[in-house]
């Protein structure tokens, strides 16, 4: 398979030659439902770009237990510490389903950038969209995980602003 046939939107409109430059990068990985493809504090060295399945992502603060924070789905970025230039990951990815995935050492992204910079400026932009799109999407998720341990009858919990409506979300 070539990276082209997967049609995820972070390769459209990219040149044959920048295909060409980024292909080398790449290694598609099978991930198996429920494996863990890297822990919370190991070493940050792959950015993953998910061509079909689902994968959790994983938090878990010293002061208590792990919490889903996100899940990713076809076409999305996770493991971008290592595209930070960050020592170590900041949280777990999970596969919650038999996934694929395009693999792309964090080293490896570095060298692309100083060697083709064009191509690695365009495909760090499109990185930056898919990542900053994900975040833009995780309020649900986030306000999930604000409400553990509140008391969700509260007048506080009841209205939240959603795109300026004031929606009620307990009766």
């Amino acid at each position: 398979m070539q990276i082209q046939d997967f049609h995820l939107p972070i390769f459209e409109g990219l040149s044959e030659e920048q295909m060409h430059q980024l292909k080398p990068l790449m290694t598609l990985c099978t991930i198996p439902e429920d494996m863990v493809i890297f822990k919370q504090g190991a070493v940050a060295d792959s950015l993953y770009i998910l061509v079909d399945g689902e994968v959790a992502i994983h938090y878990k603060p010293y002061d208590g237990p792990s919490l889903v924070i996100s899940r990713i789905g076809p076409g999305n970025v996770f493991g971008w510490s290592s595209a930070l230039n960050r020592e170590f990951y900041s949280s777990a990815a999970i596969a919650e389903k038999n996934s694929l995935a395009l693999r792309i050492r964090g080293d490896e992204l570095q060298n692309l950038c100083e060697t083709c910079p064009k191509t690695g400026a365009i495909f760090i932009d499109r990185l930056a969209r898919v990542i900053s799109e994900r975040l833009k999407n995780s309020h649900h998720e986030i306000l999930a995980l604000l409400s553990i341990g509140m008391d969700n009858k509260s007048d506080c919990w009841k209205r939240i602003n959603t795109n300026g409506k004031k929606v009620r979300l307990h009766t």
